[in-house]
């Protein structure tokens, strides 16, 4: 049994910040973690208005809701840009930035100003793709690949290329920022395997950007050089090779997956066991499969290459594809054993995360299916595909980024979102997401192409349930949007720990002070160890010195009353 480890006493909860504050520099890691997160749900709004855009075209199969092939081709280039590099990276990067250092019980992010520095490379980065429409948008699809990207696109590629550039660099310093804090800032009493699931993944996410990033920036260097410069690199007419591009590409973009998955898995880790009052089962495995992820992850990259490699150099990226498999798998099983038998309570982040879970192993199987060599070179460049990665990237990233939400906007907010709207908000977008993304694995098995605006005309019944389905998730979004504007004004006050959870960020007040603590708090010794009577008695403590009267007893103004937390089955 963990011993009793009580608290620091809590502190005053800090005004809400006003609106101008998010609109400049500031080195305060919470303040630059809702900018992130802010920033990047104002690209997902643009990025999914675009996929409604995809969507309408192909209601039917003849071209003509988009004018021309190349403004459909600008359409699906922009949308999955502006998806993968401004909403899904972000907003993980949002989320690290204002709970690990809360969960590490720090003050700040190692370097403050290097932080700030990071986040304000991307709205520039933002800026550069939608200018891009000014002078010709990208239309070669996210990957870019060469010679169209170098001798059939217009100015807006150079700009697109550019901005990939300078969000990779934002990245990178993240990265950095990420890796000290979480080595050298964890308090006395937490060492590595007391460290909270989420800043696992972090570390995990961060190793994978500083060591994949500058591939891609190395790729992205040769092409502008290639479009401005008159380079060859990638020209086949002057001796170019354009598989030097896909081999760069993909030994970054083959981790960059994990850098959208692996962040939502540790949300994951944190909510279904929080929400369900069970400790995390194999704790010391979950941790260790992120990292095993972040290695992995660099070696399986030419599977994305089936069809242009050598007979030779197939089955060994085969096998690799496989073994990747398996600490994602003991993740899946290690969150199947956390719920068996727990108290589980059907808060909007759990079932958010749930709807993960499945969603995600959909998408698992089919990504082992795509690691076959046959059964790609079969499905290769069909809507299969599609189906595929927004299984891994909607039903993994993204409801994991809603979970999240749901699970941490008391503490960056102080209040509570309104639940009803949560569930309704999950049942709505599990529907609609299956419906959209399931029947393109049938499409794609019959044979349509992606990245086609004319298709044959037996697609069109598929094609119209996918994109009515799309039409619906995309309307779901704003449910989530109401919900969060309608708890920062009426939303009941959520109190230092609504979910009486044993991580640092919920021991102390709601939204946190400056500085987040006063004096050092003192970790539990199981983050995830419910359940026990150490573990209430910590509870139970930590509640104590929360209170007001506890607070004014100490000398500190109580601040506005906050909502008692509703009762928690399972302590």
């Amino acid at each position: 049994m963990a011993s009793i480890s009580v608290p620091m006493p809590g502190v005053q909860p800090a005004p809400r910040p006003k609106l101008a504050e998010y609109l400049r520099w500031s080195v305060d890691h919470k303040i630059i973690g809702v900018q992130y997160m802010a920033t990047a749900f104002f690209f997902f709004i643009i990025g999914g208005a675009l996929a409604m855009l995809v969507r309408w075209e192909l209601l039917t199969p003849a071209l003509d809701a988009s004018g021309t092939g190349s403004a459909y081709n600008s359409l699906f280039t922009m949308h999955a840009t502006i998806m993968i590099f401004m909403w899904i990276i972000p907003m993980f990067a949002g989320f690290g930035n204002y709970i690990v250092p809360l969960q590490l019980g720090a003050k700040d992010m190692a370097f403050p100003w290097l932080n700030a520095f990071a986040f304000w490379l991307l709205p520039p980065a933002g800026v550069l793709f939608l200018l891009g429409y000014f002078v010709g948008p990208a239309e070669t699809g996210w990957t870019a690949y060469p010679p169209l990207s170098v001798l059939f696109s217009g100015d807006g590629q150079t700009l697109w290329a550019i901005s990939i550039h300078i969000a990779g660099v934002s990245s990178i310093l993240g990265a950095i920022n990420f890796i000290v804090t979480i080595k050298n800032m964890r308090p006395e009493g937490m060492g590595w395997f007391q460290m909270p699931l989420f800043a696992w993944a972090v570390l995990a996410t961060a190793i994978i950007q500083i060591l994949a990033t500058p591939f891609l920036a190395g790729g992205l260097t040769l092409l502008i050089l290639d479009r401005v410069a008159g380079t060859a690199f990638f020209d086949p007419s002057r001796g170019g090779d354009v598989l030097v591009w896909q081999n760069v590409f993909w030994f970054y973009s083959h981790p960059a997956v994990y850098l959208m998955v692996v962040p939502g898995m540790g949300i994951l880790s944190e909510v279904l066991s929080i929400h369900s009052r069970k400790p995390v089962f194999g704790y010391k495995m979950v941790a260790l499969s992120s990292i095993a992820l972040a290695l992995i992850g660099f070696t399986v990259w030419a599977h994305h290459m089936f069809t242009s490699l050598t007979p030779q150099l197939r089955v060994p990226f085969m096998i690799t594809s496989f073994i990747i498999a398996v600490p994602t798998g003991i993740k899946i099983f290690s969150w199947i054993a956390t719920l068996w038998g727990g108290k589980i309570r059907f808060t909007a982040a759990m079932l958010f995360s749930i709807g993960f879970l499945s969603q995600f192993v959909i998408g698992g199987i089919t990504g082992m299916m795509l690691g076959a060599i046959p059964v790609d070179i079969h499905l290769h460049d069909t809507y299969f595909v599609v189906s595929h990665f927004h299984f891994v990237l909607f039903g993994g990233s993204v409801f994991a980024i809603y979970a999240g939400i749901y699970h941490w906007w008391p503490k960056i907010t102080g209040r509570m979102m309104n639940e009803f709207w949560g569930r309704v908000h999950f049942a709505i977008t599990y529907v609609a997401f299956f419906f959209t993304f399931f029947p393109m694995h049938l499409a794609g098995m019959q044979g349509m192409p992606r990245r086609v605006a004319e298709y044959a005309p037996e697609f069109q019944t598929l094609n119209v349930i996918i994109s009515i389905s799309a039409f619906v998730l995309g309307i779901s979004t704003f449910i989530i949007l109401a919900n969060m504007i309608w708890a920062i004004y009426r939303g009941k006050v959520a109190g230092p720990n609504p979910w009486r959870a044993l991580t640092l960020e919920w021991q102390t007040s709601s939204p946190p002070p400056a500085y987040n603590f006063k004096g050092t708090p003192i970790p539990f010794d199981d983050p995830y160890g419910y359940g026990t009577e150490a573990a209430n008695a910590y509870l139970a403590a930590m509640e104590e010195l929360m209170t007001p009267a506890a607070q004014l007893k100490s000398g500190r103004s109580a601040g506005p009353a906050s909502a008692s937390p509703e009762p928690v089955a399972g302590d």
